[in-house]
């Protein structure tokens, strides 16, 4: 388990398409979405499953990304992955969870760690939080995550099956 996750829009709206947000405590003590994050997650209106899920989730620390240092903002990335890679490249324990390919180069960079939302699923099997990981890639395939079925194999064969 890490200590401080920073969650992009990515994660939050797929774990949430298949009910399964909860794992993001599994994986973090904290979990801190930025503010221009929540603004993306509830740009679909309150009604989205994902915005509600979001706004139900009381562990959830929101938190301002304030200024984008330049060194993130030189990667053109989106509003809400230079918010996350702000956020967690000031904050010494903390980890990016982010989907985009270019924004986990940044955070390579940067010296962030950070792992996206099949990242989340393989944490929480390790941490005993759901009994196969499987079952839930293939909901978040159905859900739009866009994976290929060598990519799944092999996570899956991570922790075993």
């Amino acid at each position: 388990m890490v200590d401080r996750a920073v969650v992009n829009a990515s994660p939050i709206i797929l774990l949430s398409r298949v009910g399964e947000l909860e794992l993001l405590r599994a994986v973090a003590r904290v979990v801190c979405v930025p503010t221009l994050v929540i603004r993306e997650v509830d740009a679909k209106g309150g009604s989205d499953p994902a915005s509600q899920a979001l706004e139900a989730a009381s562990w959830v620390t929101r938190i301002d990304a304030g200024h984008v240092p330049a060194t993130i903002a030189a990667w053109n990335l989106g509003a809400g992955e230079s918010a996350v890679l702000a956020v967690a490249s000031s904050t010494p324990v903390a980890h990016a969870i982010l989907d985009d390919r270019e924004a986990r180069r940044c955070a390579a960079a940067l010296g962030v760690p950070a792992f996206g939302t099949i990242g989340v699923v393989l944490r929480a099997r390790r941490a005993g939080a759901v009994p196969a990981v499987r079952p839930i890639l293939e909901r978040l395939v159905g859900a739009g995550m866009y994976v290929t079925p060598e990519l799944l194999d092999a996570a899956a064969a991570i922790v075993g099956e």
